[in-house]
This record gives structure tokens, sequence and C-alpha cells, in this order.
């Protein structure tokens, strides 16, 4: 995943510096996702960089369920996680940990701050914080509690952890600063009473700790040297080493790195953003190919290898980046062309008639014309053969090089055809083609006697294969913002096509476990084992032939 061969990143500069120094042993990174929703790209981006950092340097990487939060956390988006993770192919070790399991722990340093006088309990409410915080340019008013004693901040703390309060009654803060210019570190609150079932510790927990006082000691406890996020944490930070250094840890203290958020153009993964989507109902659920969500890309029919290809194309920048999309469109593309085997298959199915051909013919054709080692199939040539409708035009645009009236083309790896006559039914709508093949032209036998201008594809009527095809365009038509999320949707962001019809080598193909095809002139497809039937197979289109990304 990680190329040894490129420049070394920011971050990679600092662990070697570090490991040259001695300063640290063995490298450990983590990634800590909060089990309340589906990993996505920008997840898949923040593994990457702390799993090719730890395996660079003959680390550990641990995988870290963030569950301080029964109200929105469930066992179901645990087993998400795990599952992407392994279709990711990500080593965390022989277990993943949980933060919820280091509870006793975490409630014994907290109480040690009590004990220090460094932390207090506190009566105000949200509200009441929120106009005692200040501002950025004004500095904040101190909590008329926070100078309670430490033995009466004990027992009210103890108090806590029996259930004697309700949800919102008291919570417990850390002591720094309310005048401190970083907002974070105006004394914020570290416990707080949540009156709910845990999906693992169950009921023995009312209080849980926030997520920047819980996120350091859980580092510190696994040994974590290097925990990597993104710039939105920056400002949390100063309160993750306040944390650590006021709990008087005698070992080596982990070092928060922030880098730079993904954003791709057209894309949103926002939590918030996603779980609006589908709870709309717009959309098929978490695994929609349209989302950006691991489930979704790998129903798309993106594979881990492009996925990763992708974000080391992009590096570990400093600062937020946005990038185009054809981007990663180009790197399942240069992942797909060598691997996928070729079929023909018609969506917008119009039936052609070979008027002089009376006995089926078996064609040859190379499965993957860049990978020899994928082999060659058999292609039935019978009498009623379909193509796509826009690959017929009787009054055809200028430099349009397929079939006409008395025109010729090339069906591929067959024979030139030419078309005599244009069946129409009463309303004038063309429901067949009549047309002669010339025996001399078959593709492959050198005849050189004329040229046609176009190449089109085919598929036999009679044993071809129904199946579904879907077509997906960019989900968006504008930037969406959180009040326009749905009105900025494109309607024809999918297009289902329920009569298409590909080869039958399909069956052979798919019986071998292939799932990635590659539809000759119209994208990468894959099958969708979702939809799919024992007798209708459903292929979702996972991105088009031509790429319009430069490097």
């Amino acid at each position: 995943m990680h190329n040894e061969n490129e420049m070394l990143n920011f971050i990679d500069k600092i662990v070697a510096k570090e490991v040259e120094e001695g300063k640290v042993s063995k490298v450990i990174t983590r990634f800590p996702p909060e089990p309340n929703g589906f990993l996505h790209l920008g997840s898949a981006y923040a593994i990457n960089i702390s799993y090719s950092i730890a395996k660079k340097y003959g680390g550990t990487f641990n995988l870290r369920f963030d569950d301080t939060n029964p109200t929105k956390e469930d066992i179901s988006f645990v087993e998400s996680i795990l599952g992407d993770m392994d279709w990711l192919g990500i080593d965390y070790g022989s277990e993943p940990l949980y933060g919820s399991d280091y509870s006793d722990q975490i409630f014994d340093y907290a109480k040690y701050l009590v004990l220090q006088g460094k932390a207090f309990m506190c009566d105000l409410s949200a509200e009441q914080m929120r106009e005692y915080r200040g501002t950025l340019t004004e500095p904040g008013r101190n909590s008329p509690y926070r100078d309670r004693t430490i033995e009466e901040n004990l027992q009210l703390f103890m108090d806590m952890r029996a259930g004697k309060f309700n949800e919102g009654e008291k919570v417990l803060r850390a002591k720094i600063d309310m005048a401190n210019p970083n907002i974070t570190l105006r004394d914020p609150v570290i416990y707080r009473i949540i009156q709910a079932h845990h999906y693992r510790t169950e009921d023995k927990w009312c209080i849980y700790p926030m997520y920047d006082f819980a996120h350091p000691i859980q580092d510190y406890i696994e040994g974590v040297t290097h925990s990597l996020c993104s710039n939105e944490f920056v400002n949390n930070r100063a309160l993750y080493e306040w944390t650590l250094n006021n709990l008087d840890l005698p070992n080596t203290l982990p070092r928060q790195i922030e880098f730079g958020r993904l954003n791709l153009t057209g894309v949103v993964t926002s939590k918030r953003y996603l779980k609006q989507l589908v709870d709309s109902g717009v959309l098929e659920g978490w695994d929609d190919p349209r989302l950006p969500t691991l489930q979704g890309l790998r129903r798309r029919g993106y594979t881990s290898s492009s996925i990763f290809a992708f974000l080391n194309e992009i590096g570990v920048p400093k600062v937020e980046a946005t990038v185009d999309v054809s981007m990663f469109e180009h790197a399942l593309r240069q992942d797909l062309k060598a691997d996928s085997r070729c079929l023909m298959a018609v969506l917008d199915p119009l039936k052609v008639v070979i008027t002089n051909l009376d006995d089926t013919e078996y064609l040859e054709a190379d499965n993957n014309q860049e990978n020899a080692a994928l082999g060659t199939r058999k292609i039935p040539f019978t009498r009623e053969i379909l193509i796509d409708r826009e690959d017929f035009s009787e009054n055809p645009p200028k430099k349009y090089n397929r079939l006409v009236p008395e025109g010729e083309v090339r069906l591929k790896n067959g024979y030139f055809i030419r078309c005599n006559e244009v069946i129409k039914d009463a309303s004038g709508w063309i429901v067949e083609l009549h047309c002669t093949y010339d025996p001399e032209t078959k593709s492959g036998s050198g005849f050189t006697g004329r040229k046609v201008k176009g190449t089109i594809h085919w598929v036999s009527a009679s044993l071809g294969l129904p199946c579904v095809v879907r077509l997906y365009e960019p989900l968006f038509t504008s930037k969406p913002s959180e009040d326009d999320l749905l009105s900025a949707i494109n309607p024809n962001s999918l297009i289902t096509l329920n009569d298409a019809v590909i080869e039958p080598a399909f069956r052979d193909f798919s019986g071998a476990g292939d799932t990635h095809f590659q539809f000759l002139r119209q994208g990468y497809f894959v099958c969708d084992n979702r939809l799919t039937s024992t007798d209708r197979p459903v292929f979702n289109r996972i991105v088009s032939l031509k790429s319009s990304y430069k490097r």
C-alpha cells in the first residue's frame, strides 16, 4: 500500500528522525473509528496514512473502536467496519481494540485529576456553559462551582459514578484556563452522565468520558507513538497534550500529528450529510453505489487496490486538499484494464436479421487484448442479432460512422454487414433491420477488398443473456449544502436499463468467479450480487472507458 520509492512525506520525515535518534523504539499507530456510521473514502485515506507508517517502520497498527457514547453506537456498525477493514486488507493484529474496555482506567485517571485539584464538578447547564465560555476575542468566565474543594469534588464525582444524578445535572470539567485563547482549553468537560445501555459494557456505566479526554489516554494505554489525525483536530491537540502531561505518566507519551483533509469534487463524506441522504429514502442504503462509503464503493465495483493506488498518488498534504474525482476514476481504470475480461453487451436493443445467414457460427475473440493470459472465448453469430439502437440512424448527422440505410459497418470480431431494409411498426418506430453479411470479410482473415468507417458491438438475439444494467452519473448537480442537500441531487444519478442483453460467455466467466468486466465501448461493469438473480444478472457501471484525468 505504501510506496517506499516515493519521497518521504512530512509525517514520514518526523517518524524517520525519531526512530533514527532512538526516541521511538517501535512505531505504533492506530485508526480509532466511532462505531456510529460506515467507513468512507476519507476513512480509507486516514487508515492508509497510519497503516503505511506503521508497516514501513516494522511497527504495529491498531484498530480501536472509540465507543464512549452509547446513544449513537451499535454493534452493527462495529461489524460493518470490521468487514471494510478486511476488504481493504488491513492487518490490525489478532483482534480489534475497544476504548470502552479501558473504562476503569480512564475513570481512575479522571479521579486522579480531581485529587490533584485539576478537575472540578460543575452544575452549569450546557447552555450556561456556552454563555460562560466567551468568544474568540473575549475571555470566558469561571464557573461559580470552580472553587469547590478537592474533597467535595471527589465525593460528587463518586456520586455521579454511582448514578445519583440525572443527565445534564452535573459534569466533570478540567480546570485549565477560562482566558486561554484556545477555547478548547477553557475548562472543557471531560465526563458527562449518559443513562443508556452500551452495546459492549451494557449497564455498568452511567457516566462516560468525552472524546478529547479518553482519546489520549487510550493512545497511551496502547503504547501508540504517533497519533495521526486530520487538521480538524489541530485545536484539540492542546487538550490532548494537557491531559497526558497532567497525569504524571511514567512511559513515553504519544505524539499527535495532523495532516490535511481530503476532499473530492462532487463527493460528500460528512457523516451528517451521508446520514441525511440515507434517511431520506432517495438512496438504497449505506451501500448505495452512488455513495463514497466503502460499502458503496465496493458495490459500485471499486477495488481496494485502486483505492490505495489513488491515495498513494495523492500523498500526505499538510493542508486540506481538493482532488478532482477523475483522478480517482483514473486509478480504477488502470487497475481494471489488464485483469477484466471483455464482453459485448447491448443496452438498448434493436433487432437485426441477417437474411443470408442460416446456420449459427461461433467466432473467436480475445478476452482481453492487453492480457493474453486471459484466453479467448466463443461468440455465437446467429441469424438474429441485437445492436444498440444508437448505432443505427436513418438520418445520420455529420461524422456518423455507424450503420445507416444501404451502409456497411463491421461487427466486432465478425463480418461486414449491410443494411438493406428498415422495418417499422404502425407508429413509425423502427422494430428491426434486415441486413446481409459478407462471408469474405471475417475479422482476422486479412480481407482488404474495401474498408468501412465503423465497428459496432452486438449480441446474439437467441443465445444472449437478458440482464439489467445500471448507469451512474454524479450524485449532485451542484455543490450541496446541509440546507439543500436533497434538492442538489441529480435526478439522473441512476438510470436503470431493464432490457439489456449480454454475451452468453458471461455464464462461464461468472462461474469461474469473475465479477468485474469491460463491456466493449460501454465501460467497466461489476455484477451486483445484492440484486442479481440466478437467471437475470444485474450490472453496475463502475466507470466509463474514457478518462478526463491529466497527470
